[in-house]
């Protein structure tokens, strides 16, 4: 992509994506590849901004769940979406704990001033967000009695960012990553 990935994403040719061909990262390969670029070449030809996959509707009020719902649901609009490519997009209706939308969210709506969390999404607040959470953040919350769910889901997403409004309702999410390093460095 020469480094430029958006200008790419807009103006690519089909000989273009031939030096991708061979793609491969675990379990995403070209077909999951050559899907993303279709599908962000499609909303970037009509948005500035990839957050208004996320915030269709500027009337209603942001309710993350619907959010991650929305996404995944128009980034799979386009004909032909492969089937297999559903597993690398996660949504609250599935079931999922969303971790990497999630965190993905993080750092695009708040802004710690420190480079982590850049902040440049202004139509979702910080204190709507859900806290990221994988099997390392999962464990650490529950030595810390601060989820009771036995799975590893949404709800114990939601669960757990519930617990952390009370710390801050502003910003619940900024302990994401203190209970993650937790669960990785410290070996909690």
């Amino acid at each position: 992509m020469d480094n430029a990935p958006h200008q790419f994403l807009i103006s690519h040719t089909t000989k273009d994506l031939k030096s991708l061909l061979h793609f491969k990262h675990r379990t995403f390969n070209i077909t999951d590849l050559l899907y993303f670029i279709h599908f962000l070449q499609f909303h970037y030809n009509k948005h500035d901004s990839l957050e208004t996959a996320f915030i269709p509707d500027k009337k209603r009020p942001i309710v993350i769940k619907h959010a991650l719902n929305n996404f995944h649901h128009y980034f799979f609009s386009l004909p032909h979406s492969p089937l297999r490519t559903k597993k690398h997009i996660a949504a609250p209706f599935r079931n999922s704990t969303c971790k990497r939308l999630n965190m993905f969210l993080r750092w695009m709506v708040r802004n710690d001033k420190q480079g982590v969390d850049f902040g440049i999404w202004k139509k979702i607040n910080p204190a709507d967000l859900i806290c990221p959470v994988d099997l390392h953040v999962a464990r650490v919350a529950r030595k810390l009695n601060l989820i009771e769910r036995k799975q590893t889901d949404w709800l114990t997403a939601v669960e757990l960012t519930e617990i952390l409004k009370k710390f801050d309702a502003k910003d619940p999410v900024k302990y994401d990553f203190a209970l993650f390093s937790l669960g990785v460095e410290e070996k909690f």
